[in-house]
């Protein structure tokens, strides 16, 4: 069971494990997409964490955010039409720019067409839900977005904190503080392409607030940040501070990274090699495990 601020302080609580949702970008996604980062990102934390904290890797809970399902049935089915009608060359990479390119262009919405962007934030919502039942209604939420995921979230923070969410996903959520974003302290985006996004907006648009304005109202030593991690070699990838002056207060760094294995490091197909780079899951589990303990402070002091 989660608490707040106040009873963390009056040392009656229990530990406040750190939420961390994960959205996956584009590609044929399965459920078990972050299987591999909900391990290495679990073992990384623990290790931050002070001996004296039992069990530490059940401090960090962590719930994939899988929207693949939504347009799978429909880009599978263009690709097989595409595939039986036309020659084709680059199959691969044609492949690749379909489901980038059928994602994006089908998660765009439109004034009276919206119901693929309704759909996946609903699949968001939903995730939240699990989040907080998992971690505590109150828990400090992180979220990590690869590619599109990026855009998804980013978008999907953007409608809670401008309360612009359609009935159809308010609907999904309960108001607790995770599900509002009210808790939000951690954006990590890897890979994003929310810089070619931001040409729909005047002057490369608005950013989140990162972390959310209500966070303080629970936990007032709590920082967060949002670090963008790109690779040079990743055409998809992008730096967001140079988009404009809102940016470059709100993101914290962008870090260049090399990510990949040694046939993809150093071309276009780093974009797929994020999740697990020692570059990206290190600085991450060192900030969330300072978070945490920034969070359980007064627990802490009573342990020792």
């Amino acid at each position: 069971m989660a608490h707040d601020a106040d009873s963390l302080s009056a040392g009656k609580a229990e530990w406040q494990p750190i939420a961390v949702a994960v959205v996956h970008g584009v590609g044929r996604q399965d459920p078990t997409f972050a299987d591999e980062l909900i391990a290495e990102l679990t073992y990384r934390f623990a290790r931050f964490l002070p001996a004296n904290v039992p069990d530490p890797q059940t401090q960090i809970i962590i719930e994939p955010v899988h929207w693949a399902p939504v347009l799978q049935h429909a880009e599978e089915q263009l690709w097989q039409r595409l595939k039986r009608e036309g020659d084709l060359n680059f199959i691969k990479l044609r492949r690749f720019m379909v489901e980038f390119g059928a994602d994006a262009l089908a998660y765009q919405p439109l004034p009276h067409r919206r119901a693929v962007y309704d759909a996946i934030h609903g699949v968001m919502a939903r995730s939240l839900r699990r989040l907080a039942e998992r971690a505590g209604s109150h828990a400090p939420l992180c979220v990590i977005a690869h590619s599109l995921g990026s855009v998804i979230a980013s978008n999907y923070i953007y409608d809670l904190q401008a309360e612009k969410m359609p009935d159809s996903v308010r609907a999904v959520h309960q108001p607790t503080p995770v599900e509002l974003g009210e808790t939000f302290a951690f954006f990590y985006t890897l890979g994003s392409p929310i810089a070619l996004w931001s040409l729909r907006f005047s002057d490369f648009g608005m950013p989140i607030n990162v972390p959310s304005p209500r966070l303080a109202h629970y936990y007032p030593a709590l920082k967060g940040e949002w670090v963008n991690f790109y690779d040079p070699d990743d055409i998809i990838g992008y730096p967001l501070k140079p988009l404009n002056e809102k940016y470059r207060r709100v993101v914290k760094a962008d870090i260049p990274v090399n990510v990949g294995s040694i046939l993809a490091s150093w071309n276009p197909l780093s974009h797929m090699g994020y999740w697990t780079d020692n570059d990206i899951t290190v600085p991450i589990a060192r900030a969330l495990a300072e978070g945490w303990k920034q969070v359980n402070a007064a627990r802490l002091t009573a342990n020792t």
